[in-house]
């Protein structure tokens, strides 16, 4: 009867392994298309690149458009998943959602973490100040308070330029610049587009200057899990069918180009990233 159990127990230890080994082989890119729909994780609070239609609520924006192409390459619905700076790549490694499309710039530490696709957008990081402070130039804020999105390459890029600087993070843009708004820090460090944007919104009220030079120059990618060799290909050949037909032109255009309120010109193309 030992015998029997010890046999029973082995048979066991061996069908649970084996369906661990399985599950963990398992073609992602296969059980998106099984399942019919993908889920996108995306900010929702970071226009233009994903946030609400003032008239439908819809989430919308360059980053959605993304989302979109790649559902649309798979024929499957999109399902958008609205998720914080900080939980980002949390979410991606516990598997709430397939891929990650929210403002993700690259960086040595997250690679480490996650796989990137090709840079979709160039974004510079710089530093804005109240008109009133007097600020002129980064260097300015040397020892000074900084506001950032808590888990945002913004916030390393402070913490690497500004050594001596104090980063107070927040959970979105809006809430930090908000605090510098207030005098509660000097500074407030965020992609340049959103600078202008907040610009634009406050120059009649309470103006900021944008300092130079640059935090840093930021590759945005997007966000999968490494062991998903059969994804990763797909994506990087979505998007860099989108670079060849321009396609990817068009969204750029539609969101920050010359007739939006950004006025952006393209200065990138689709590339891989380069550590």
């Amino acid at each position: 009867m030992f015998i029997f159990k010890q046999s029973a127990i082995a048979a066991l230890t061996t069908a649970v392994l084996m369906t661990v080994s399985f599950s963990a082989s398992a073609d992602q890119l296969a059980d998106i298309k099984q399942k019919g729909t993908l889920i996108c994780g995306t900010l929702g609070t970071a226009e233009p690149f994903s946030f609400p239609n003032p008239s439908t609520r819809e989430i919308q924006g360059y980053d959605v458009d993304f989302c979109k192409a790649i559902a649309k390459s798979l024929n499957v619905k999109l399902e958008l998943k609205m998720i914080s700076v900080a939980a980002r790549i949390p979410e991606l490694q516990q598997s709430r959602v397939d891929i990650v499309i929210a403002n993700l710039g690259w960086t040595p530490e997250r690679a480490e973490q996650i796989a990137y696709s090709d840079g979709y957008y160039a974004s510079l990081q710089k530093v804005a100040a109240r008109r009133s402070s007097g600020y002129k130039s980064l260097n300015d804020l040397t020892g000074k308070r900084v506001s950032a999105t808590k888990g945002s390459t913004s916030e390393l890029g402070v913490r690497k330029s500004l050594p001596t600087a104090s980063t107070t993070t927040f959970q979105d843009p809006p809430a930090a610049f908000l605090a510098m708004q207030q005098g509660k820090v000097e500074g407030f460090a965020v992609s340049e587009l959103m600078l202008v944007k907040f610009k634009q919104q406050t120059e009649d009220s309470s103006p900021i200057d944008i300092l130079e030079p640059a935090l840093m120059n930021e590759y945005w990618g997007v966000g999968m899990r490494k062991e998903e060799p059969g994804l990763i290909k797909h994506v990087n050949g979505v998007l860099e069918n989108m670079e060849k037909t321009g396609e990817a032109k068009q969204v750029f255009d539609k969101w920050l180009g010359p007739n939006t309120a950004y006025k952006l010109q393209r200065g990138f193309k689709i590339e891989p990233i380069k550590g």
